[in-house]
């Protein structure tokens, strides 16, 4: 039997989900920028820029966010915050019902990449050719590497001194995602190179929102929960994973994703491969530890692949969708 104070819970939760500054049950649509940035007007003076950008819906969720805390201890923001949890990922699995999931491919890596970094226009540079091969570029939907794997995605189609003058072109607009500009640049960028024929997935988290989420991102799946996503991106990356230099985030992908292909969760492994060779051995050395951990047995099934070339990475991927999975 339900009491009237349970009636009132019920409908003080109505009342909440109408209020909340982010749509609950979104019905099978994925973000875009022009949804997360909607309401963003720049401008040449700083201030008015500043307060439009704070304006915007993606930061009006985010200071909501904070403000609830990042985990709340509202049952009810606890529910709405679940409730657009659950129309993201029935959204994305309609999205990815169009797509081949053999050909989705994952890119990771930091945040704090510059747009000046000669790492930067290798990844836009890989992820460009993937995607006019007919792979689906995937990430974690930020800056630095994941803002690349979309301007890549995006670029895809023009000429490669064409992405090359758009990375100039970004870099004297803003370098960094703590740079004013960073935003707007993307913004202006894409009204000059508009895309309608290719696509790419971003999937970022608001757990992370002081990280503006990359507008090159032709489709965004921007969850609250950041262990959700994460284990997204890994999961639906069943052509394989492309490391990037990064940080503890990116560590932390390279062992869940190895418990995957080590498993066998999916029924095969999928490549995962390092780019940066002094980077991945010497700076940080992932890799090494997870070779000798198969090779000792410890792990099993991995598909390894540790590179400076880029054009080695898409022969693997390649060879991986004739070997493993069309025979």
């Amino acid at each position: 039997m339900i009491s009237n104070l349970d009636y009132n819970k019920v409908d003080g939760l109505v009342e909440w989900l109408k209020a909340v500054p982010y749509e609950v049950l979104r019905h099978e649509r994925l973000y875009n920028a022009e949804e997360l940035y909607r309401g963003y007007e720049p401008s040449i003076d700083e201030q008015e820029d500043r307060d439009s950008f704070a304006n915007c819906y993606d930061s009006r969720v985010y200071q909501h966010f904070i403000a609830q805390g990042k985990v709340s201890k509202e049952m009810n923001e606890s529910v709405a915050r679940s409730f657009h949890d659950h129309s993201i990922h029935m959204a994305l699995k309609a999205f990815l019902s169009k797509h081949d999931p053999r050909r989705c491919i994952g890119i990771m890596g930091g945040h704090a990449i510059l747009r000046t970094d000669p790492m930067f226009a290798s990844v836009a540079m890989l992820s460009k050719h993937l995607t006019e091969k007919g792979f689906l570029m995937v990430s974690g939907g930020g800056p630095g590497a994941m803002e690349a794997t979309h301007l890549g995605a995006w670029m895809a189609g023009r000429t490669d001194k064409e992405l090359c003058d758009a990375i100039r072109t970004l870099s004297e607009e803003a370098t960094s995602f703590n740079d004013r500009k960073w935003v707007s640049s993307a913004l202006n960028l894409m009204n000059r190179y508009p895309q309608t024929t290719y696509v790419s997935l971003g999937i970022p988290t608001w757990l992370y929102g002081h990280e503006p989420s990359t507008p090159f991102a032709t489709h965004i799946a921007k969850y609250f929960m950041n262990s959700v996503r994460e284990d997204t991106i890994l999961t639906i990356a069943f052509g394989g994973i492309v490391y990037t230099p990064g940080s503890a985030g990116t560590l932390q992908e390279i062992f869940q994703d190895a418990v995957q292909n080590h498993y066998l969760s999916f029924g095969f492994a999928s490549p995962m491969i390092f780019l940066g060779k002094q980077f991945w051995t010497d700076d940080v050395p992932a890799y090494p530890m997870i070779e000798h951990m198969l090779q000792t047995g410890r792990y099993k099934n991995l598909l390894l692949t540790l590179t400076d070339d880029s054009s080695e990475i898409e022969r693997v991927l390649m060879d991986f969708q004739k070997t493993f999975l069309y025979d």
